[in-house]
């Protein structure tokens, strides 16, 4: 009842921003938090449709290898849910996850973790994750690794070269990382007003993905020796990626 009310009111506030946005009286930072909204007016709405197909919560099918939040990066033999299309399923996984307790051999996720809230989605989604694993079923993470920057500041100048031309080639402010400490931003809150990037939320290294997981109820968390037939070689390099075994 509540998932058909909510939509039409959806299509109004989306509506009522679009408008904002257009002011000229609209300043800067209420625009900013306005697109954000409009964003998550768009996963909202991908979720509440799912939910309607699914109000249990489970889908029907039980796939034994799942990807979270994968994009456009797909892996054969992976079942593939996000937030935002394309995905095998449309699901808002900050709402838990649509899957049977116990019914999931691998899960995998690269460079999602950092861009959903922590303490709350973060602690709920490594909960979840482990109530959908199989005993002895894995988990495998990869974030941005935080201490990789670290260990490099204050000054590395011929790996903050590099650092620029693989995490920021291709956006529009280049003109804006001047300094080393710009990079260690990427990590810790990376934040571009596009509509191509969401924020980083939360910074991750080992010792924090370990603490993580163990916490969730994870009998071992160990360095996951990087597959390239399952993760994106383009993300290897500054990352760090963890298995964490039920």
């Amino acid at each position: 009842m509540t998932v058909h009310s909510a939509a039409p009111s959806l299509d109004l506030l989306r509506e009522q921003i679009a408008a904002l946005l257009q002011e000229p009286a609209t300043g800067h930072g209420l625009a900013r938090t306005l697109r954000a909204t409009t964003k998550q007016i768009e996963i909202s709405r991908y979720h509440q449709a799912s939910s309607m197909a699914w109000p249990n919560g489970r889908i029907d099918t039980t796939p034994e290898k799942v990807q979270i939040g994968g994009g456009t990066h797909r892996i054969d033999g992976f079942f593939n849910i996000d937030a935002v299309p394309p995905a095998d399923l449309l699901w808002d996984i900050r709402e838990g996850i649509p899957l049977h307790d116990a019914s999931v051999q691998l899960m995998f996720s690269e460079h999602f973790l950092e861009h959903i809230d922590y303490p709350r989605s973060v602690k709920h989604y490594a909960r979840e994750a482990h109530r959908v694993l199989t005993d002895g079923g894995e988990l495998v993470t990869g974030v941005p690794d935080a201490a990789f920057l670290l260990r490099h500041y204050p000054a590395n100048t011929e790996l903050a070269t590099e650092m620029v031309e693989r995490w920021y080639g291709k956006r529009d402010c280049l003109g804006d990382i001047n300094t080393f400490l710009d990079l260690i931003n990427y990590a810790f809150r990376d934040q571009d007003d596009t509509p191509n990037y969401t924020p980083h939320l939360w910074a991750y290294d080992e010792e924090k993905l370990i603490q993580l997981f163990a916490e969730a109820g994870f009998r071992t968390v160990e360095p996951w020796d990087f597959d390239a037939e399952i993760a994106n070689p383009k993300r290897q390099w500054g990352s760090v990626y963890v298995v964490a075994k039920k």
